[in-house]
């Protein structure tokens, strides 16, 4: 099977039995919205969706580590991709995370379980950057491209830049910061709910990036290392056509992205994106209540097996 950097073929992903929107977020998350259904409705569609994107994923030949969570304190658990991130080579970071109740999300068990069935050489811990109100929520916060080493980063509460710089020291990637709002001049919350980097393409909220020579800077190095540029409007964006994320499948390269961003993209977006990857809309409408969609679900593991 050819590997792809860019594309990992397993993932961690946490089945929540307590979710619902934190309110802890809501201040800096615009995405969220108010959940205008029974929590216990909520809660147990929560559970059901993380099922069966497990199922979809393994059917597909994705590897998933599925851990379970039982704490009704971590509202937010079902998105690990901000508490932690592994690399090849045999690295995981640990992160700080900006909301306080998020900080208890952070586990040893699943550190352990990795330690266990893949090589890991270094754990490097961020998380004492809290102490100083430094923060940088793991792939939420960037948006990494493997292949050409560069981290992309949205500076807001949740990403810091000079948190960004001891990573990117750390793991020889170039930071490329920047800064984006929405129409209403708010701060974009995270960085992967405006860009997807695929192995061939990417696509993202370019018009979103305040400064007009950063998004050009940006937009041209991307078609300099030989992508193609997808431009997503402000509603595709709300829609979490950017929160999308590639696996590596048995039969090749694959697009998970939520069924709310697959319906909000264009045909001949959607051409695009077939050429160099099979389009796997999966429903995750209740996870999405809470501000994250599909790519916030899934830790992807790029660490060698024992």
């Amino acid at each position: 099977m050819t590997m792809y950097p860019q594309a990992p073929s397993s993932v961690v992903m946490i089945r929540p039995h307590h979710f619902y929107p934190n309110e802890e977020t809501r201040q800096d998350n615009h995405f969220q919205t108010q959940a205008g259904q029974n929590q216990q409705h909520l809660k147990e569609l929560a559970y059901q969706q993380v099922t069966a994107v497990e199922k979809t994923l393994v059917n597909e030949g994705v590897s998933v580590h599925l851990f379970e969570d039982d704490s009704d304190e971590t509202p937010d658990s079902v998105f690990p991709n901000n508490w932690f991130s592994t690399h090849s080579g045999g690295q995981i970071a640990i992160y700080p995370m900006y909301t306080e109740n998020r900080r208890r999300e952070r586990r040893t068990d699943i550190i352990e379980y990795l330690k266990t069935h893949y090589r890991v050489q270094d754990i490097i811990d961020y998380s004492g950057l809290e102490h100083d109100e430094l923060y940088l929520e793991g792939t939420g916060a960037m948006v990494l491209d493997h292949l050409e080493r560069v981290a992309y980063a949205a500076l807001s509460n949740r990403t810091n830049s000079y948190a960004l710089e001891r990573f990117c020291t750390h793991f020889n990637y170039e930071p490329m910061v920047f800064e984006a709002k929405d129409s209403n001049g708010v701060a974009i919350y995270h960085t992967n709910v405006l860009m997807c980097i695929g192995s061939e393409f990417v696509m993202g909220g370019f018009d979103l990036m305040t400064d007009s020579d950063r998004r050009e800077q940006i937009i041209q190095r991307f078609k300099q290392f030989g992508r193609q540029v997808i431009s997503l409007t402000e509603s595709q964006i709300n829609s979490f056509c950017g929160n999308a994320f590639e696996l590596q499948g048995n039969s090749g390269r694959i697009l998970v992205l939520s069924s709310t961003a697959f319906n909000a993209l264009t045909s001949q977006q959607i051409r695009v994106l077939e050429q160099s990857v099979k389009l796997l809309p999966l429903d995750v409408s209740a996870i999405e209540l809470a501000g994250g969609s599909i790519r916030c679900m899934l830790a992807g593991v790029h660490l060698s097996r024992r």
